[in-house]
Parts: structure tokens; sequence; C-alpha cells
């Protein structure tokens, strides 16, 4: 139901206002059936811009059903180093509880502005449950079309006394049932890096912390004239994402600077795709890509990704399985907090992130 209530689309401290400090998101601008796009969203042409799109069947799709075959290990580390991204399906997850997890975000993202304000950066009982819209709106420039519930996972008795109720036994219930799936991806990935055995300081450094966001991108007035998010790669060890059957996730080919690529939704599948911090420990070697989610004008779009994390107070750098051979690092160790602060700093910039990490002569 639309908000009941007027502004001023040309006044930007009255959108402001309304989006962020009341809480309606952009979900409340859409809502209201705006005709134009307010102006703090409206992106520089670069980042709207995407003039080669290259065929969807680049990003592999592999099947899980056979978890030990040499073939299927094989795949997966030889989309982790060329495209940095795969989807999977008979991943194990069942599909009831992706399902779930839908309804839940819609459920979530449904509740009145006055109930998920109450989860604002200014409002919310923790620094691990947070609302939110943008990316981080005192830094940018141009605004992102979304609205998200970020959801840092301590334990299930915070989570039962702190996520919403509208939707924290789904999200907990996502996270569960991804667990074998996680860990199997990272023992062959590993594998690869001839580290062959995981033991607790490594788990620890692979996954040692675990957020979840879900994501709502509603239907936009002038979708060619901003982004869902802009260019990124993520600072995860792994992120393990749940989109719906309305498209719009594009990830950086391989084909030159303004390459993009589809990532067709697949009824029941998961979009894996490494991150920085796996890039980091792999020195190199498997690639956390640049992506990025168009706006739509037709329908509203929702994703769950799963963000999978060193610890905050994990050193990272290149394995030393990966030096053994005497190759050369190309990352130094740093303190894993310290560079997702950096991220978090300023606006999304494509993969300008890691070079916080690139050793420099």
């Amino acid at each position: 139901m639309a908000p009941a209530i007027s502004i001023s689309l040309n006044d930007s401290s009255d959108v402001t206002d309304f989006v962020i400090k009341q809480g309606h998101g952009v979900k409340g601008l859409s809502e209201m059936g705006i005709k134009s796009l307010p102006e703090q969203y409206i992106q520089p042409l670069e980042e709207r811009l995407m003039t080669r799109i290259e065929p969807q069947e680049s990003i592999p799709v592999i099947d899980m059903s056979k978890w030990d075959d040499a073939q299927v290990s094989n795949s997966i580390c030889d989309a982790a180093e060329k495209w940095g991204f795969f989807q999977v399906v008979n991943h194990g997850v069942p599909l009831q509880v992706l399902d779930d997890v839908k309804k839940a975000t819609y459920g979530f993202f449904g509740l009145p502005a006055a109930e998920k304000i109450k989860y604002s950066k200014e409002n919310s009982s923790s620094n691990n449950v947070r609302f939110g819209t943008s990316f981080t709106p005192q830094v940018e420039k141009a605004l992102e079309w979304k609205d998200y519930l970020s959801l840092f996972y301590v334990s299930d008795e915070e989570a039962a006394a702190l996520w919403p109720p509208v939707c924290k036994d789904q999200i907990l219930e996502y996270m569960k049932s991804s667990k074998f799936l996680i860990d199997h991806l990272l023992q062959v990935l590993m594998k690869r890096l001839n580290v062959n055995e995981i033991d607790e300081t490594k788990q620890s450094l692979l996954t040692g912390s675990v957020r979840t966001n879900i994501n709502y991108y509603p239907i936009c007035p002038n979708p060619e004239l901003t982004v869902g998010v802009g260019r990124h790669s993520d600072v995860s060890t792994l992120t393990v994402l749940l989109q719906d059957n309305v498209g719009g996730l594009y990830v950086r080919g391989n084909e030159g600077e303004d390459s993009w690529i589809h990532v067709p939704p697949i009824n029941g599948a998961i979009v894996i795709n490494i991150g920085d911090a796996l890039q980091i420990l792999s020195n190199g070697r498997y690639r956390s890509v640049e992506h990025r989610v168009t706006a739509n004008g037709s329908s509203n779009r929702i994703s769950v990704p799963i963000f999978v994390n060193p610890r905050p107070q994990d050193m990272i750098g290149p394995l030393p399985e990966t030096l053994a051979n005497g190759e050369k690092p190309i990352y130094k160790q740093v303190l894993y907090s310290d560079y997702v602060k950096h991220f978090f700093r300023k606006a999304h910039d494509g993969k300008k992130t890691v070079d916080f990490a690139k050793i420099t002569n």
C-alpha cells in the first residue's frame, strides 16, 4: 500500500528524510507511483552504461548431485579461476527452504515503515542488525535503488532475540541448510591450492563470520538512469546468493573493460561467487569479480546473499601453501576488519578495494 504522504521530489532533503529517516526506503518512493527519478538517484553516465553484453551461457552452471566426482570438483575450481562466478543446481539445500526465505523477504519489506525503522542504524539495539537503503548514503554522490536488511550471525540466541520475527526463522534455516554446500565448495577449492586439510584455524579463517542480507529492488520509474547496486566485488571468502526469477545481476566478463554477462535466474539454483578474501588467500589464483545489479521498470526484485567471511580479528594474506613452490606473494597480510572498514568507507568503485591489500613495489 502506498504511503499516504506528500513529499517534494525536487527537494533532496525532503526525499532523504522520507527514504532514510522515516524508513520508507526506495520501496516507499516506488509505491507512491512517482513518474520520474529523484535527482540524487541519477547515476553518472559511466556507471549506467553497459556497452557489451556477452552471451549468458558463459557463466557455468554446475550440477552438484555427484558431490565427489572429480569432474565436478574441476568444474568448480575452473569456474573460480576463470569467471569468479558460477551457479549450482542439485546443491542439497531444500527448495522449500529457498521458497520460504523468499516469502520471508517479502514479509519483512511489506512491514510498515514504523516497524522497519526500528532496525535502522539509529534505532537498532545491535550493530549486527541493520535496515538501510543504498550502500553508504553518507559518502555516495548518487544513491542506489535498493533497500536491505543486514544480519550478522553471532548465535541462535541472539538471532531469536534481535532479528525481525517475520523473517528470522526462515533466514536461520537458509543459513544452516547452506552450510554443507559452503564447506564442500571450500574443501574442493582449497585442495587445488594444495591445502589438503582444513584444520580449525583455516576453517575459522575461511568461514569464521557469516552475514546474510535480504535485498529489495522495487520497480523504478527510470531504470536506465540508476543502478540497483553499483560496480563492486564482495569482501567475503564466498558469497552464496539466492536470486528470484526477475534477473538483473551482471558480472564483469573477460572480454575487456566494457564486457558484462547477465547471470540468468534458474529455478532452484544458487549463485556462488568468489570474494576478495579468497582472492587474497589464494594469491590471486581465484578471482573475485566485479558485479552489479540493474534497476527494473516493471518488476520488484529480491535477492538473499549469505556472505561467508574471515573473522574481523583475522589476518588475511596468501596462504603458505600457495607460496610453497616459490611463487611471489601479490598481497600483504592485512587485518580483515581494516579491509572491511576500507570497503564501507567509500561508495562502490569496482575492484579498487583489493588494492588495499596489494604489495606495491
